[in-house]
């Protein structure tokens, strides 16, 4: 049978679900009594964490009936002890991703799925879709920690002084078949480990791409075909990165960080080389202390994502096109491009301002997942 520990830990509050009813104890009935004298419904609700329209009916009760005993309730008596709720309760939170009835199975009491779904709801746990996040490890999650700590003092200034950029896939369709976890409905709890979905990097793509911006400056996006390496990546930024980043001197714009990922093509000998030999001339250097399986420090990430919705919105047609290969990227490279174009200075502008708050909430995680 398996093993799990159970650990006693005060109930999560949820503002967005609704509470179970529950009895007051002789001590929250005391409680709220004698605050009464002096504190209103709301003040003692707040104080004691107990739902206001609870606190109003038992002091109701109080004043028609003069008692605090509770009246008997009628109704089929609760068929689950105190120690089977905490064997449930503990069974789904570790083992988060299995269906309801597998849980059943697991937790070994004697009851219906839906008694058991019945006390998850009581300690407001419920299914919710896992969050699709790169795997991490500890040891990634110490190198975006360390990184992170470095960064901490980088102003909004600092950041606007970034270059942006990272390939793209493009899909018809990215869809897929979601994976439901139990948990609680709180931010710790939605992107804890054990509740993120991994999601691969690349599969089925249809068109690469390659873009970059500084601030609220959009950059060239170029489209690739076929996979990228040292060569074609070199070649991208020696033909559109460099031009960009020449214009940018020209307005006035100094002290610019260029900023990419991992990727092996972005990091081998040749490309390191490659930078030695041109960086000075164009007035930049090279942020080559990034984390790994860091999409969520990376603005561009969410730009990309942006440009998706908005070309899957404009285009509804996209994730059912068909025809050759060739004609499907040609469709797909153009609604990007055009999408592209079209993005205005506010969605860059607030992708910036949120880099202090990443890094912050980075090192809140601990080096772990964000919401980003």
């Amino acid at each position: 049978m398996a093993q799990f520990v159970i650990v006693n830990k005060p109930p999560v509050k949820d503002a967005m679900a609704r509470e179970p009813r529950k009895e007051l104890s002789e001590w929250d009935k005391g409680r709220i009594e004698g605050r009464s004298e002096h504190m209103t419904d709301a003040e003692i609700s707040r104080e004691l964490h107990i739902p206001r329209r609870t606190v109003s009916n038992f002091l109701t009760r109080l004043e028609n009936r003069h008692s605090r005993e509770n009246l008997p309730r009628p109704g089929r008596p609760r068929i689950t002890t105190k120690a089977q709720d905490k064997r449930i309760i503990a069974a789904a939170e570790t083992y988060t991703h299995v269906p309801l009835a597998s849980l059943t199975n697991i937790v070994n009491v004697p009851v219906s799925t839906s008694t058991i779904r019945r006390r998850l709801h009581e300690d407001l746990i419920r299914k919710w879709r896992a969050v699709k996040r790169t795997l991490l490890n500890k040891e990634r999650a110490k190198k975006r920690l360390e990184w992170a700590m470095k960064y901490r003092h980088y102003t909004r200034e600092d950041w606007a002084k970034v270059v942006w950029s990272d390939e793209s896939a493009m899909q018809k369709d990215s869809a897929r078949q979601q994976d439901w976890v139990f948990r609680h409905q709180t931010k710790e709890e939605r992107y804890a480990p054990q509740n993120v979905r991994g999601k691969a990097r690349d599969g089925d793509v249809f068109q690469m791409v390659w873009g970059c911006f500084l601030g609220n400056k959009l950059g060239p996006i170029v489209s690739i075909e076929g996979s990228i390496n040292s060569d074609k990546y070199t070649s991208l930024l020696r033909e559109y990165l460099f031009p960009y980043l020449d214009a940018l001197a020209a307005d006035g714009i100094t002290g610019i960080t260029f900023q990419q990922d991992n990727a092996s093509a972005h990091v081998c000998n040749k490309s390191q080389a490659f930078f030695q030999a041109t960086a000075a001339e164009h007035g930049f250097i090279v942020m080559d202390d990034w984390p790994p399986y860091s999409p969520d420090m990376n603005l561009i990430e969410n730009l990309w994502a942006h440009i998706k919705l908005e070309v899957h919105r404009r285009y509804p047609d996209t994730a059912e096109l068909r025809g050759s290969p060739q004609y499907i990227r040609q469709c797909i490279r153009e609604r990007i491009h055009e999408v592209w174009w079209d993005i205005g200075k506010e969605v860059l502008d607030a992708l910036v301002d949120s880099m202090p708050e990443r890094i912050e909430e980075l090192i809140e995680a601990r080096g772990w997942y964000t919401r980003y």
